[in-house]
């Protein structure tokens, strides 16, 4: 069973107001309950709208461009699907706000109503309190005259009772319970006219009050179902946006389901694929001319294959055809830069590629490998020596061998 406001929240008597202000205490709370529902519900459209720009921030600063093949893909659908959920917060945010809106409105126009229905109370209230003071004074006003005219007719019985009285102290007295019986029938009179006044008055407020109260009550149930509607649906965007963002979140599951480890690796090694072998090994290179005893000794090096292998100079045939290719001066020298070196040391060839001499030999360097062996022509046939079995010849002595190739400048 529903209770009423009108029929609960008299006034114990009739100056008593106390009922009209706990209403309207209740009234101005559920005000500031409205206002309390709208900050929170601002802060959190705030909350919302931030949270929603930071996911797109996040998502259009993130690179991971040098990712490739599969991870790629899910990646790009990873930030894709953060710039979607924060979009869909933005849009959260708007919703909220226009919740706010809604109650801002509907605060604003109960207040309205409100205030015009107190302003009509205040008018009935005051000249009611007023006609209630002015009753009681008549009450008072109308008893004492009352009481005087029973004393002066008391004492009026008593003197005509008295033999003793003269005639003159006996209308004295009759005269004054007769005025004093006048104003007390004028007194009643007015004391009446305001009990119709204020009764009047009292039918009035009370009916409008009775109206007041069925309104306010109206107000605050209205009040309460707009605040429980607005919460509820809130609750029901909130879980909204938890399904969307379960959605984006799924979609992203959906292509990393799809992300394959080898695929990505086979398409990083078909792309960036160098070698399918490890480089040669640097092996240990000796440059020294003697060995332990104090003798020369051959250099114990191993050449890298890529410096002179498969090279051929100006038409000459390849290093290490050394089994009698002879050439005419003139083909000898063809595209050759010549430098005359004398053989320090003798030399015998252990590989193909390899140019056998003798000591005190003069032979032409075309070329100075950086691994230390040169390659050398000497009658026609070219190989490597090393270079450090070598001295370069003066002008003098180069001249001087080649028109006695015979003579052996190093004894």
């Amino acid at each position: 069973m529903a209770l009423l406001f009108c029929d609960s929240f008299w006034g114990t008597d009739f100056t008593d107001q106390s009922g009209y202000e706990a209403i309207l205490q209740r009234l101005q709370d559920g005000r500031h309950m409205c206002k309390d529902v709208e900050e929170l519900l601002k802060m959190r459209a705030l909350a919302e709208e931030k949270y929603g720009r930071d996911l797109v921030a996040i998502a259009r600063k993130a690179e991971g461009q040098t990712e490739i093949g599969t991870l790629k893909a899910a990646f790009d659908k990873f930030k894709e699907e953060i710039e979607k959920t924060g979009n869909l917060h933005i849009q959260l945010s708007e919703r909220i706000k226009e919740e706010v809106l809604k109650i801002e409105v509907f605060r604003e126009h109960q207040r309205e109503q409100r205030k015009k229905l107190e302003e009509i109370i205040e008018k009935l209230q005051k000249p009611k309190m007023v006609l209630h003071k002015k009753t009681m004074e008549s009450k008072r006003l109308y008893e004492q005259r009352c009481k005087e005219a029973d004393e002066s007719e008391q004492a009026m019985g008593k003197k005509t009772n008295v033999n003793t009285s003269t005639h003159r102290q006996s209308e004295k007295v009759m005269n004054r319970a007769r005025l004093c019986r006048q104003a007390a029938n004028l007194a009643e009179k007015q004391y009446r006219w305001n009990v119709d006044q204020l009764e009047k008055t009292c039918q009035d407020w009370e009916s409008t009050y009775r109206s007041a109260c069925e309104v306010f009550q109206q107000q605050e149930s209205e009040r309460i179902n707009i605040l429980r509607c607005v919460l509820w649906e809130h609750c029901n965007l909130l879980s909204k946006q938890c399904v969307h963002d379960d959605d984006c979140y799924e979609e992203v599951r959906k292509i990393l389901e799809q992300c394959d480890i080898v695929a990505d690796n086979n398409n990083f090694i078909r792309m960036k694929k160098t070698s399918s072998h490890p480089p040669a090994l640097i092996e240990f290179q000796c440059y020294s001319d003697t060995d332990t005893n104090g003798g020369v000794r051959r250099i114990q090096t191993n050449r890298l294959s890529v410096v002179l292998s498969g090279m051929s100079f100006s038409g000459f045939p390849e290093a290490g055809n050394n089994s009698g290719a002879k050439y005419t001066p003139d083909q000898q020298r063809i595209g050759v830069t010549e430098e005359k070196y004398m053989v320090l040391y003798e030399f015998k060839a252990q590989e193909d590629d390899e140019l056998s001499v003798s000591k005190g030999q003069v032979v032409t360097i075309t070329e100075k490998g950086e691994d230390g062996w040169w390659k050398a022509w000497w009658n026609g046939v070219s190989g490597l020596v090393p270079g450090t079995y070598l001295t370069k010849m003066s002008p003098n002595s180069s001249r001087l061998a080649a028109a006695h190739p015979e003579h052996n400048p190093i004894k």
